[in-house]
């Protein structure tokens, strides 16, 4: 693990460590460096990272503040969601209208005489193609869909027309990059990557997209609190 991410990980694990309650402060950059044996450039960008997240508030000239709030909330980030808008862009590679197979019409609840908009998208992050995605969503509500839109966020998007987003399914599983997909993503076919199946859900319980993911850079992070009835349902206890 780069020191940069030993860092963030264990300032991090630090955060959700505290008992006490109200207003506290993360060490000075200096005596963190100190302490970690790092550069403060390294603490500087771990800091960086925090504050990306949610999970600090830095103040110039009043140091880096904990955010309380979202230290008392589950959390969930990753290589992805991380980032800015600014470092993210999206490519259309391709877009069309078609009728869903069975699967798709449980999936969106549709008749076989429905369409449903297909499209491939890369992302790019700090300029470098990193994922490949392939979407579903209902023309129905969606009628204008477009490379405008598909080269930018599908949640702004699908919110922007008065829907409310309620939940995200998503499941993860090891791959190995096939040989267009590493025509696209600039790799070596066969390099490990991460196939992400993502089912958004409205208000209401209507899915509004299905995508699959290609993901060569994948990481992720969870804090979230110890689930005691998961537990004991596990080991069979009542």
């Amino acid at each position: 693990m780069k020191k940069k991410e030993f860092v963030t990980q264990d300032l991090l694990s630090k955060i959700y460590q505290f008992t006490e309650s109200g207003p506290r402060k993360l060490p000075p950059e200096r005596q963190l460096a100190e302490e970690y044996g790092v550069s403060r450039f390294t603490v500087r960008q771990a800091i960086e990272k925090l504050a990306s997240i949610g999970v600090v508030r830095i103040v110039q000239g009043s140091g880096c503040w904990i955010n309380e709030q979202a230290r008392n909330n589950p959390l969930v980030y990753n290589s992805i969601t991380e980032k800015r808008f600014d470092q993210i862009r999206f490519r259309m590679v391709s877009l069309h209208k078609k009728r869903p197979d069975r699967d798709e019409q449980q999936i969106f609840g549709l008749s076989d005489e429905s369409f449903i908009w297909q499209f491939c998208r890369l992302r790019f992050v700090d300029e470098e193609a990193v994922q490949i995605e392939i979407t579903r969503m209902p023309v129905e509500g969606f009628t204008d869909l477009n490379q405008q839109v598909i080269e930018s966020s599908l949640q702004q998007y699908v919110l922007t027309k008065g829907y409310q987003i309620s939940h995200m399914l998503t499941t993860y599983r090891a791959v190995l990059v096939g040989r267009e997909q590493a025509t696209l993503l600039g790799c070596k076919k066969g390099s490990p990557a991460m196939h992400i199946s993502n089912r958004g859900i409205l208000e209401g319980g209507r899915v509004y997209e299905v995508s699959d993911i290609i993901d060569i850079n994948y990481s992720c992070t969870y804090v979230i609190p110890h689930n005691r009835q998961n537990l004991a349902f596990r080991k069979g206890e009542t």
